[in-house]
Order: structure tokens, then sequence, then C-alpha cells
């Protein structure tokens, strides 16, 4: 979440991309109030913030597939209870991934199923900077014009400058037909996804696989989109929650099947 957007130019040189997906940043946030997101998640590798996420069950966490892509076949790692990544918090704790679970539908090459189940080792210590985010269970469409938030660590500027404390952003979604112009993402946005305005203000890189939270609910994952972060004519994708509750619940029950606990 950064600063005023730089042109076009700019934004292609340094969103580069792997395996055709943009590594960007967020545009046009500010910094959050300390531990008003309770829910929040960051993923990391070796102490390195990767991706966001939020915790949707004592011992779960969602996010998105795509982040799996840096890992190299490490498991992450998962801090709760953060504003900072790196200043001493009274209920910052980091937490070891019993197993990560992508949607068996997710792949590199676009944005399909792009959601990440994560258990942790143990239950989290919830507690007034550690809570569970509901989630959308009725699969109905956001309206178009609702103003929801996201947030997240990702790069701030263009000089890839990566934030020490947590960001956030108010979007107004938009529908799912005007995503679909083709002057935009060109009938690629499914009805399991959704997007936001992002003129001058977006997410990107670092910001994958946090919430998008509308009335208190989450109803979508920012998903890794193929697009320049910023520019208005490629909406912010999500992949919307509700879809997957199915999918969801059975992870979630098999391993407490298995004698783990949620």
């Amino acid at each position: 979440m950064g600063l005023s957007p730089a042109p076009v130019l700019a934004l292609l040189l340094l969103g580069a991309t792997v395996d055709g997906q943009p590594r960007g940043r967020i545009l046009g946030g500010r910094k959050a109030d300390p531990h008003v997101m309770p829910y929040m998640a960051s993923l990391q590798l070796d102490g390195q913030h990767i991706c966001g996420g939020f915790l949707i069950a004592e011992q779960w966490v969602l996010s998105a597939a795509h982040c799996t892509e840096e890992t190299d076949g490490k498991t992450f790692q998962v801090l709760l209870g953060a504003h900072s990544l790196t200043k001493p918090e009274p209920h910052k704790r980091l937490y070891r991934v019993r197993v990560q679970i992508p949607h068996p539908g997710s792949n590199i090459h676009n944005n399909k199923d792009d959601l990440l189940l994560l258990q942790l080792e143990e239950k989290a210590e919830l507690n007034e900077h550690v809570q569970v985010l509901p989630f959308q269970r009725e699969d109905r469409d956001v309206a178009a014009d609702t103003v929801c938030k996201v947030a997240g660590w990702g790069t701030t500027s263009h000089s890839g400058h990566r934030p020490d404390e947590l960001h956030s952003l108010e979007r107004p979604v938009i529908s799912r037909d005007v995503c679909n112009h083709r002057t935009r993402h060109d009938h690629t946005i499914t009805e399991k996804m959704m997007c936001t305005d992002s003129r001058k203000k977006d997410t990107c890189k670092g910001d994958s696989g946090g919430p998008l939270v509308c009335n208190g609910v989450a109803e979508g994952v920012v998903t890794a989109g193929s697009r320049v972060c910023g520019n208005y004519k490629k909406p912010a994708i999500y992949t919307r929650i509700a879809p997957y509750v199915a999918w969801i619940d059975s992870v979630m029950a098999s391993a407490a099947g298995e004698g783990d606990t949620r």
C-alpha cells in the first residue's frame, strides 16, 4: 500500500512476472491502526513475509494458492497477532504449519480456485490481538459500489520498500460485467471471482492471500491477477469464498477426524 502511482512504464518495469503472474505492490493505502484487524496473518519463509492470510478457525488460516509458487517446496510459518513484523508486541507469535493444502483446482497459469488452507501445529491463542474472522457462507454476489477493506504488508513504493507495519485500503466493489469488459479482464472473471476498482489504489505483491472484508465478513481472498497494479483498466481480482465453503469445511473436518482439533 503505497504512495502516488508511477507511470505505467515504471510499473511494468518493477512489476516483474513469475509464470505470468505479476509481482507488485499496494498503492494508495495508509498505515492501519495497530491491531484493529486481529485476524491478519503473515505467511513467512526464513523470517521473511511472503503473503498475507487470515485466521478462519483456531487452527486454520486461509490464503492464496499462488503463494506457494515462491516456497520452493518449503512449508510456511504463520505470524499472528502482529502489527509490526519486527518489533516486540504483546501477543505476536510465530506458528509452525502442520500441513498446507492448496485447492486441487488451482494452478500457476491462471487465477482459478486460488485458495490455500494452512493448518497450524496447534490452536492459536485467541486474545484481543488474535481473532477468527467470519467468512461468507451464502453464495451471493456483493453489490457493486459496496466499500470493502483489504490489508497487508506488501511493498509500499516503486523502489520495492517493504513496510514493517500493516497497511490497509478501502476499495469499492465493481460488478462482474464491468470487470469482464473486453477492455478490462475480457470475460476471464468467473462466478467464483469478484473485483474491486483499482484506480490509483490497488493490491499486489506481498498482499496476496489477505481477505477482502465487506461489512465485517471475509468475502474474498486477494489473488495474483495478471495485471499492472494500480491500473484502472485492470481491476483487482479476488477469489470469492462462499463457493468454496464445502471444500473448506471438508478439509477441516477431515483433519479433525484424524484426531486434530479445529
